[in-house]
């Protein structure tokens, strides 16, 4: 198992990120694998981890064009700046209470 960890200082969040984060979201699970996807933002910052079965499908998704696209608004629009990070996921601890 694996996690992608994006971190971002942001700039200027708009109506037209907000439907393009859920548009990103949606595609990542349903097209190539994501299992789970969560973020917050608080203040300028904003972080969201997602998690993959393998950096095959990791791959793909960050190659996807409405990806790439995404990516290029992200850059130029949305960000100050921002740090990804893939990650393995070597050991999990649950707790139900």
């Amino acid at each position: 198992m694996y996690a992608v960890i994006f971190r971002a200082e942001v700039n200027r969040l708009d109506e037209a990120y907000v439907e393009m984060a859920a548009r990103m979201r949606k595609l990542a699970m349903e097209k190539y694998g994501c299992t789970e996807f969560t973020s917050a933002i608080e203040g300028a910052n904003e972080i969201a981890i997602s998690y993959w079965q393998s950096q095959e499908q990791i791959r793909r998704w960050k190659q996807d064009v409405e990806h790439l696209a995404a990516q290029e608004f992200g850059k130029s629009k949305w960000y100050r700046s921002y740090h990804i990070q893939v990650v393995e996921i070597i050991r999990e601890y649950r707790s139900n209470h």
